[in-house]
């Protein structure tokens, strides 16, 4: 026998009668159709939106408030502060690569940035990624210079 379209038929007991609720008594599921008297939830329409929470902040509102949810495209940087390029010789010019040959800097990983904790005592040119404002009026009022440098 070979099979058309005219002769498809669905396998019996698959497509079961949709109930018609709100029918009357003899019906079975008359007056408030199983949603019980009154309240949010036997209204007609949807009851919530997904995600809803009674007034209460909803989850995807409270979770990035918490601790532990790292900032998204974060840059990091490998920081230094100004009091430790004091042991630098005068008039050097201090990039990340110099500061790793003395000795200074450990795991530069990152780019370089220049942070103004301390006072500098000695003259330098200082290329780096970032400075802070403190750290950049600090360099230049002992005669230095700031070179942003990536």
């Amino acid at each position: 026998m070979t099979i058309r379209l005219h002769s498809l038929k669905s396998n019996t007991g698959s497509r079961k009668k949709k109930l018609r609720k709100g029918r009357g008594i003899a019906a079975g599921q008359g007056a408030s159709c199983g949603f019980g008297m009154r309240g949010q939830k036997s209204r007609s329409g949807r009851s919530t939106r997904p995600g809803f929470e009674g007034g209460q902040m909803p989850l995807y509102r409270r979770v990035p408030k918490l601790k532990h949810f790292p900032l998204i495209n974060q840059k990091s940087f490998t920081i230094i502060n100004i009091s430790s390029l004091n042991d630098v010789k005068e008039g050097t010019t201090v990039n990340l690569d110099s500061l790793v040959k003395a000795g200074i800097v450990t795991s530069p990983k990152y780019p370089l940035k220049v942070l103004g904790n301390g006072n500098l005592k000695v003259k330098l040119t200082v290329q780096a990624a970032l400075f802070t404002a403190s750290a950049k009026s600090k360099i230049e009022a002992a005669g230095g210079t700031c070179e942003v440098f990536d």
